[in-house]
Formats: C-alpha cells, sequence, structure tokens
C-alpha cells in the first residue's frame, strides 16, 4: 500500500511539472531568488573628532548602507528601535545620557525579500542636561576677545603677587587671552612685562553671573611645564566686604606644573585655608587633553568629579559659618598663575595654554 501511494505521488507531480514546462493549462512563471550582495556599512557620530571620540552630546548619528541588488534597507539600533530607509542613508538620534555601546544591524532586502546583514559597533555620547536645567552656558563661540558681558580681566600682580607670592602680571591683551576655534586660551609666557618676567591673564565674572547651588561642566585642557598653576575656581559674591576665606571658596580644578599628573579640588574655608586639609586628588595621566571638570554644589554637600567620575566630597556636619559659607552666591574665575611662595618655574620655560572649551551650569 505505501509503495502505491507513494508512485501515485510522483507520478501527480512528473506531470504537473511536464504541462508547466509544455505551456500546458497549469503554465507558471519560476521567480529566480536575488539575493543581495556586497553590502557596505558606514557609521558616522556627528560631532566626532580628536577631542570627541563619541560625538559633541547630541547622541545623533549617519548611516549609509549600499548593496548591489537590494531595494531597501532596514536598521536595528540596539536600543529596540528599527527603522527603513529605501536610500539606504538615514540619520538616528540616541536619548539615552551617558556614554553608551551600541551594534547597529542593518538587513538589505532584494526585490524577492531575500536579504543580506551586516553590522558595526558603535560608543555613543548624549549629553545628559540636552540644555534641560540649563541656567547659564558661556560656549566661547565668538572669536577674538572673550564676551565682556561674561567676563571681566584682571590687571596686575596683585597684593604680594595675589596673596600667594606669585610672579604674574595678568593682562587683557590678546596674547594672554583669547577666544579661537571655539574655545578660550589663556596663555602664559615668559616676557618682560611691567616689572615682571611672565605674563598671564585671570578672568572673573563677578557682577556679570553669579550663582547659589548648582552643577558645574567646564571642559578643559590644562597647560604643561613646571611653575604653571592653572585654575578653574570659583569665590563668595561677597568676597570685597568680608574677605577671604570668610566668603567661601571652591576650586573645581587646581593644577600644578611640577606635579603634572595630579588634578586637585579643594575647599577654603576659615575653618580650613591656605594649605587646606579640605581636599580631593586624582591622577590624570593625560591632563593635556580635555576632560570635564565638575562640581554638584547643593545646600547640603559639594561633590567633585573629572568625566563625570566622583572623587572628593565635602559635607561638613553640624555645618556653621566656620566651615559653610556656601549658602550664597559664587562667581567663576579661570587663570593661570606662574610660581608661588611654595614651587619653582623652570628657567627654560617659554609659553604654555589652557584651554577651555565650554562652562555650563544647571539646576540640581
Amino acid at each position: 500500500m505505501f509503495r502505491l501511494v507513494t508512485l501515485i505521488i510522483f507520478l501527480t507531480i512528473s506531470c504537473s511539472s511536464e504541462k508547466s514546462s509544455n505551456g500546458g493549462e497549469n503554465s507558471g512563471t519560476i521567480i529566480e531568488e536575488i539575493i543581495p550582495s556586497n553590502l557596505n556599512l558606514t557609521i558616522d557620530i556627528v560631532g566626532q573628532n580628536s577631542d570627541n571620540l563619541n560625538g559633541d552630546g547630541s547622541g545623533v548619528i549617519s548611516c549609509s548602507a549600499s548593496a548591489t541588488d537590494a531595494i531597501n534597507y532596514e536598521f536595528r539600533f540596539g536600543n529596540g528601535e528599527v527603522v527603513e530607509s529605501a536610500s539606504g542613508n538615514i540619520e538616528f538620534t540616541y536619548t539615552t545620557p551617558g556614554l553608551n555601546n551600541y551594534t547597529v544591524y542593518v538587513y538589505a532586502f532584494s526585490e524577492t525579500d531575500n536579504y543580506v546583514v551586516d553590522f558595526q559597533s558603535v560608543s555613543v555620547y548624549v549629553n545628559d542636561d540636552t540644555s534641560v536645567g540649563l541656567i547659564w552656558s558661556e560656549e566661547f563661540n565668538e572669536t577674538g576677545a572673550v564676551n565682556n558681558n561674561n567676563w571681566t580681566h584682571e590687571i596686575g600682580n596683585g597684593e604680594w603677587g595675589w596673596g600667594n607670592g606669585e610672579s604674574q602680571y595678568y593682562t587683557s591683551r590678546l596674547e594672554n587671552s583669547k577666544v579661537e576655534d571655539g574655545v578660550l586660551k589663556i596663555i602664559a609666557k615668559t616676557e618682560a612685562y611691567q616689572g615682571y618676567n611672565y605674563t598671564s591673564a585671570r578672568l572673573i565674572s563677578r557682577d556679570k553671573f553669579e550663582f547659589q547651588y548648582g552643577r558645574v561642566d567646564i571642559r578643559a585642557k590644562l597647560p604643561e611645564g613646571q611653575g604653571t598653576w592653572p585654575a578653574l575656581w570659583m569665590l563668595g559674591a561677597n568676597h570685597t566686604s568680608v574677605g577671604w576665606p570668610e566668603c567661601g571658596e571652591i576650586d573645581i580644578m587646581e593644577h600644578w606644573g611640577h606635579n603634572p599628573t595630579v588634578v586637585a579640588g579643594s575647599i577654603h574655608t576659615p575653618y580650613s585655608h591656605g594649605d587646606t586639609w579640605t581636599t580631593g586628588h586624582v591622577n590624570v595621566s593625560d591632563f593635556n587633553e580635555f576632560h570635564i571638570y565638575s562640581i554638584n554644589w547643593t545646600s547640603e554637600k559639594i561633590q567633585f568629579f573629572i568625566d563625570d567620575n566622583l572623587y572628593y566630597t565635602y559635607n561638613p556636619s553640624p555645618k556653621n559659618i566656620e566651615n559653610w559659607p556656601f549658602d550664597a552666591p559664587q562667581f567663576f574665575i579661570l587663570n593661570i598663575a606662574m610660581g608661588g611662595s611654595w614651587f619653582d618655574i623652570d628657567p627654560n620655560f617659554v609659553e604654555s595654554t589652557m584651554e577651555v572649551d565650554y562652562i555650563r551650569v544647571y539646576n540640581n
């Protein structure tokens, strides 16, 4: 019985095939499968360069795919989202804050719905603020002199070298501070000027921008050379009336050229000032590359970060006027000092520059 059924089925299929091939009543077209080939996928992260390897923080990537015999492309972005494109070109925006890794797949389909697939891995940075909560920013987008609406130059050598025995004379010249290529450049150099052997610049935002509490991000590249003393810091806006250290000082970033791989974040108060012990230090071997130096200042504590990694928290308890003068507005200071009462300057020092890409202040 089994052999007979098999034979009947075989004969039926054979006949059907023969009628089709001879143009009989069951004739039809046999469609040949088309399989795409030579699939190529290119992904560019918007804003990516040597200083921003993971993009400009917008989270935007640009994808381009091409394949022989493909009529449609399907992109899968590694976060559950799928988008089709007939051209193979598409922009996509990631929204998850921070630095995240994704695998992007592209499927190239032919008119017979056959496909081939390719993929690439990408690391994309998304600025976790995207301007939400942003209360002030300095992007340094102009060219030439700094924006006078935001900054004032302090001039001279101050009282006893700005209280530290510093050796430089601060100027407002473009030779010592300028905005160029989207960054602020503060330039310390060896030159005879106004009776001093070094010049530099010191910019302050007093009376132009002052704030109380918030998250501060400053993206900066530090200078090199023994004797350089760059700082990104803040003083209480009541400095002129109550003096220092009663006004309180927050050093977001402080660096010394004779100990170049160490960056400090420090607090100065009546309780601890000068050679303060309320400080945190972190090793940064590539200090002459861009990093983001940050604080998060609340009514309870001040936290210090580099590239969003917490390395020091100041949270005295109980708080009093001696250890917590930080319930009042502060202003920014950006400068490179040269030398001080406790370290020397390299006699071969010629010139070095601190670059500041941006300063952003957010509600916390």
